[in-house]
């Protein structure tokens, strides 16, 4: 028996959603299906991948190690399909802005390629705030930036979004409302609330719990994104935070569950930003290039079918 792609990207939806049910819905497929894929993988391997229970599927030893092997089998996939194909060699130096969240969670593996892609380019990052972004790109000293594009206010500031990261609710595993079918706002206020507040995110999440005409509980208020899975994870509250940004594990190996919110909640947008009078170099050109290739081309090209 042959390992395959089904198999895995069925394995790493369980591994991180933890119940083959929900894992199945959102996968589009029979829970049948998923139960098949991970009892070929755990003959295959042979070793045991999940410990079943009643609250649903935890990951062995082995299976958080095959976790992290699978998560490199995606990517390397996503790769071969997904790598732009420059039509030029662009060369130059790029001044490149970009936020803590996208540094920390999205641009390294980004950078990567580029640089495989485009070796005669270098790009110069530079990690700011987004006011300061946005002043370093109204006076030139940044070429562009990746950025919460939902968080620009400058008028002259123009930004292309790459994609939307849901923000859904993060809570301990065995946490009560893991019974829920529906969870709004409303009953997340009745619990303690971790607040993160890198990247304006305080603002970003009051608009919202403003909206619903309710008020978070606020606990402990932390510029860190690790201490937020930290605390979420050992039963200090719960948090609502980005698919960009959560992890199943916290360091200190206790799950963290994710469920979607009943209320309306804006999600995180990441995109390029520039001024809108400059005027743009072979290295900008190769920047906008592969991330259009990466993740609005892919969109376009099944919106036609």
């Amino acid at each position: 028996m042959s390992l395959t792609l089904r198999q895995v990207r069925y394995f790493v939806a369980t591994a991180e959603i933890g119940q083959i049910s929900q894992a199945a819905i959102h996968l589009n497929i029979s829970q049948s299906a998923v139960t098949t894929a991970i009892k070929e993988l755990e003959a295959m391997l042979a070793v045991q991948l999940f410990v079943r229970s009643a609250q649903g599927m935890n990951l062995t030893d082995a299976g958080r190690h095959f976790l992290n092997r699978a998560y490199v089998i995606l990517r390397s996939v996503e790769d071969a399909l997904n790598s732009p194909l420059p039509d030029y060699r662009a060369s130059g130096v790029l001044h490149l802005a970009a936020s803590y969240t996208v540094i920390g969670y999205f641009l390294p593996h980004h950078l990567q390629r580029l640089e495989h892609w485009h070796p005669d380019v270098t790009i110069e990052l530079h990690e700011q705030e987004r006011q300061a972004i946005e002043q370093g790109l109204l006076e030139g000293r940044f070429d562009m930036a990746v950025v919460l594009t939902a968080n620009l206010t400058h008028p002259d500031i123009v930004s292309q979004t790459l994609f939307n990261s849901e923000r859904r609710l993060w809570l301990p595993a065995h946490h009560p409302l893991c019974e829920r079918t529906s969870i709004s706002l409303a009953d997340v206020a009745a619990e303690p609330f971790i607040l993160l507040t890198v990247d304006e995110a305080e603002q970003s999440a009051m608009r919202y719990w403003e909206q619903a005409g309710q008020q978070p509980n606020v606990r402990v208020r932390t510029s860190s994104v690790e201490a937020v899975r930290s605390m979420v994870a050992n039963g200090s509250g719960v948090a609502i935070l980005s698919d960009l940004v959560h992890r199943p594990w916290s360091l200190e190996g206790k799950r963290i569950e994710t469920l979607s919110l009943s209320d309306a909640v804006t999600p995180m947008s990441v995109g390029l930003a520039w001024h809108r009078e400059r005027t743009f170099t072979p290295a900008m050109q190769a920047l906008r290039a592969y991330f259009h290739d990466a993740f609005l081309a892919p969109q376009q090209h099944l919106a036609r079918r």
